[in-house]
This record gives structure tokens, C-alpha cells and sequence, in this order.
């Protein structure tokens, strides 16, 4: 899950969006959130942006709940080129882990793969 899709989700208004609903998944076990330190490391520091005013105690729960319900793997080195290199990360983890999905809200960030989906497309795939 990129750090996009777990900031649109503590800040929606909107209960039913999908980015909510992908959080609210995870317990359920519909979605496991593969992660790793790296990634763990960029949502603290993206998520303690002062420009979304998350609590502390929000930005706790929603790690915790990744690292509960989800699946801790090492990166698998995708050598290909990227358009922001901070996200090469993401695209990694998703790469070390078959029948994976990599959501994310910015999908021009990364190479045309049929796994790589954005929340609503996610949401679909769930659904079916």
C-alpha cells in the first residue's frame, strides 16, 4: 500500500471512499499489507508531515495495523527505470511477493503493470 493511499485514508471525510475502505479491510484479513523496514520508515515520515495533522496516536494505530495484520518480506530489486525513485521502495516490496497487488493513488509513478491498481480498481477487484 503507498504511503499516498494510508494519508488519503486518515484524512477522507468520506467513510466509503476507497482508500478508506482498503484500511478497513486489513483486519478482516481481505487485505495483508506486505511491508518491510523501508517502508515502515517512509510512512512515519510522510505521515508526521505537519501538513495533515495526524495525531500521534493516529499515525501509531494505522503502523500498528500494518504491521499486525500484514506480511513483513525483504525488498526483490527491480532494476527498471522509475519516475520518482522514491517510490522504487513500493515497487520492490510488491516485486518480492507473487500474486501481489501495489495500491496506489499515483499510478503515472510507476511502470504499466496489470498488478499495480488504484484504490478503486482495488475495491473492484475485491468485490468480484
Amino acid at each position: 500500500i503507498d504511503t499516498n493511499v494510508l494519508v488519503s485514508s486518515l484524512i477522507s471525510k468520506n467513510s466509503n471512499s476507497p482508500t478508506v475502505r482498503i484500511i478497513d479491510l486489513i483486519p478482516d484479513g481481505l487485505i495483508c499489507p506486505i511491508y518491510n523496514d523501508f517502508l515502515l520508515f517512509e510512512y512515519d515520515e510522510i505521515l508526521h508531515r505537519k501538513k495533515f495533522h495526524l495525531e500521534e496516536q493516529t499515525i501509531f494505530k494505522i503502523t500498528d495495523l500494518i504491521i499486525n495484520f500484514g506480511l513483513k518480506i525483504l525488498p526483490k530489486k527491480y532494476y527498471g527505470e522509475m519516475i520518482d525513485e522514491d517510490d522504487r521502495i513500493f515497487l520492490e516490496t510488491f516485486y518480492a511477493v507473487e500474486n501481489s497487488y501495489l495500491v496506489t493513488g499515483n499510478l503515472k509513478h510507476f511502470p504499466k503493470l496489470p498488478f499495480i491498481v488504484s484504490p478503486a480498481e482495488m475495491m473492484k477487484i475485491i468485490e468480484k
